[in-house]
């Protein structure tokens, strides 16, 4: 399976945008952001792709992996 496109929760003038990686235009706006974070999960699970969340001043604030992780947990046994 091709990896889908990382998804961005971004403020919006209009509440929280979720947006494809590179797309100028809002997949989907919502009015809060955990909203968007909720929608955003399922669209980046879906694209086993990565998530992002950004806060209010534009700063990654979580990031959330969906596909085959570049960093997984290390087994501590």
């Amino acid at each position: 399976m091709t990896k889908g496109k990382n998804q961005h929760v971004v403020k919006h003038p209009n509440g929280w945008a979720i947006k494809g990686a590179g797309n100028e235009k809002a997949t989907k706006v919502t009015h809060t952001q955990e909203q968007a974070v909720r929608v955003a999960k399922g669209i980046a699970s879906n694209q086993q792709s990565e998530l992002f969340i950004h806060g209010r001043n534009g700063r990654i604030r979580e990031r959330n992996s969906f596909g085959n992780d570049p960093f997984p947990p290390k087994d501590k046994n």
